[in-house]
């Protein structure tokens, strides 16, 4: 009795804040309902059925793959070398690690708009540097061909400070003794004693970093809110900001839900074979 009344609490929280909410997801996904509407019907699968048939869907799905695939690598590979270099440094740690961290901690809305007047076609700083350098611009935020990658590129200046932070910490639990008989074993090399000591002893701290930039990248809505809209056309839509413009701009709450059912099925399923694939290979 006494461990029931301790975690009650806790259990309230997560019925609370957690399985009721996806419960009723689950029930709204397979109904009609509009949000608003005083009237509801059951109508099983066909919500689900309608989004694997919506063309405008699919592209988000693929968006949302594309976005992660160029988020994740870019930024755990990065944040693991910047942190090299910063943890390899005899000074201004401090401000370095401030400096690239700051992203992380900024309000990413504010940020985001300081990076469209950045990405300005006529009046950015990066079109005009381009241009004083003879490089071809571009609108970055409304061409087909760049909208999303310009997208992937604030998703990785954001996540960059969170990873080398991390990094950082996974350093300086590495025992000096390893090197040292690294050293003593004729590993000479800087890569070498990155390969055979650095990274395996990194393992479960990359692994860490791996699953949480996922779903920080699965996540992204605020940059595409504020910047693209999901355009032009569909070519920076991603599976959150459907869901978003689905329920609460279209009001079909219904075919937002099943939307959110398929996100949170897909993120759960991603999360669970990473830690299956990579625990196998990082603990020890």
């Amino acid at each position: 009795m006494a461990a029931w009344i301790l975690a009650g609490p806790a259990v309230f929280l997560l019925l609370g804040l957690f399985f009721l909410p996806v419960i009723s997801v689950l029930l709204i996904a397979l109904t009609d309902w509009q949000f608003g509407a005083r009237s509801i019907s059951f109508v099983g699968l066909a919500n689900f059925r309608e989004v694997f048939a919506d063309d405008g869907f699919r592209a988000s799905l693929l968006n949302t793959v594309i976005y992660v695939l160029i988020v994740v690598p870019a930024t755990v590979v990065m944040g693991f070398f910047i942190a090299l270099l910063i943890e390899s440094g005899k000074s201004c740690r401090a401000f370095y690690r401030a400096i690239h961290f700051l992203p992380f901690m900024a309000t990413l809305t504010a940020m985001a708009i300081a990076w469209e007047a950045l990405l300005h076609p006529t009046i950015g700083l990066v079109n005009q540097t381009l241009a004083a350098i003879g490089v071809p611009t571009s609108n970055w935020l409304r061409d087909e061909n760049t909208a999303l990658a310009a997208l992937a590129v604030i998703g990785i200046w954001q996540n960059l400070g969170y990873a080398m932070v991390l990094f950082l910490a996974g350093l300086k639990s590495i025992p000096q003794d390893l090197y040292d008989a690294a050293d003593a074993d004729g590993v000479d090399l800087w890569f070498d004693r990155v390969r055979t000591v650095t990274l395996p002893m990194l393992g479960p701290v990359s692994m860490f970093i791996v699953i949480v930039v996922t779903l920080r990248a699965l996540n992204s809505f605020d940059a595409v809110k504020v910047l693209t809209q999901g355009g032009p056309g569909h070519a920076s839509e991603v599976l959150l900001y459907t869901l978003y413009r689905e329920s609460f701009e279209y009001l079909r709450t219904g075919y937002g839900a099943a939307v959110a059912v398929v996100f949170l099925s897909m993120v759960v399923a991603l999360t669970l074979v990473q830690t299956r694939v990579m625990d196998r290979k990082v603990h020890y």
